[in-house]
């Protein structure tokens, strides 16, 4: 069955800095390849940290300088606040990172799955989850149904930089019913950081992505396998581009949507994408 198009194509070549827009791209086991291929380590937290963590971040963006592969992360550009720019080969990396930060960083590739201690979480771990998920006095917790366990211990599934899973999906449809509740908001994409935007045929239905958990989807000659729905945090709310700071944003995702916009997926079948792709449901 016909769901849509793909509308655009996003990838972060720096975890939680801004990324960028591509027409076309590969997709693999870890989704789009060089997909969050580098994080920032927080030395002082001793940890791989985001935006969640260290909000300054959604003020910078990056941009690789020759394709990415599933097997090789290419040198970026990341453009700081002032607009002057920096190579990841550049010798004064963290420290221009570190001055335009305020704290002690480090820029990292993606780690081998081995190295346990890259990836371990500080001591305290997660820590409070409430404030993290923007709730109010008597909002529960979210359900953490089909979230992988490790992520508990560890700051990302080992190997990568991904909150979850390899791809996040968002459609059309739920962008639009949340800005039925709240027709001030700029419910916009890149808000909600995706890697696939489906234009979708039917607008009527909020948070249809939900619907697909346990389905897959057609792409071209691709086959993405949706696992759960996204749940949304106070990154959400943050200032990013030209989005404002906005904490209703979230207030209208907890109490209209469930905590969710969008889902995370995994590849069943590996190929090539485009903008324009129809997008079809198989089952």
């Amino acid at each position: 069955m016909r769901i849509g198009t793909i509308q655009s194509l996003w990838r972060y070549p720096v975890k939680s800095m801004l990324g960028e827009q591509i027409s076309s791209t590969a997709i693999g086991q870890l989704g789009i390849p060089g997909d969050r291929g580098y994080a920032i380590r927080d030395e002082k937290a001793g940890e791989i940290r985001g935006a969640k963590n260290i909000p300054q971040l959604f003020q910078f963006s990056a941009r690789y300088l020759a394709t990415p592969s599933d097997t090789h992360i290419p040198l970026a550009e990341i453009t700081l606040p002032h607009h002057t720019t920096v190579r990841t080969d550049d010798p004064t990396l963290n420290t221009q990172l570190s001055q335009a930060l305020g704290r002690e960083v480090t820029l990292w590739p993606r780690q081998p799955k081995d190295n346990l201690d890259h990836y371990r979480r500080a001591p305290g771990g997660l820590g409070d989850l409430r404030p993290l998920f923007g709730l109010e006095e008597g909002e529960p917790l979210p359900s953490f149904e089909g979230i992988p366990e490790e992520i508990f211990q560890y700051v990302a599934p080992l190997g990568t930089y991904f909150d979850a899973y390899p791809v996040h999906l968002l459609t059309t449809a739920s962008l639009q019913g949340l800005s039925v509740h709240y027709p001030e908001g700029q419910f916009s994409p890149q808000r909600f950081r995706p890697n696939i935007v489906i234009a979708t045929d039917d607008n009527r239905t909020p948070d249809l992505e939900a619907s697909w958990k346990g389905k897959r989807l057609k792409i071209g000659p691709v086959e993405i396998a949706v696992n759960v729905p996204t749940i949304r945090c106070v990154m959400t709310t943050l200032q990013q581009g030209h989005l404002p700071k906005d904490p209703r944003i979230l207030r209208t995702v907890v109490q209209k949507n469930a905590q969710h916009v969008g889902s995370y997926a995994t590849i069943h079948r590996a190929g090539e994408i485009r903008v324009g792709d129809s997008v079809d449901l198989l089952s």
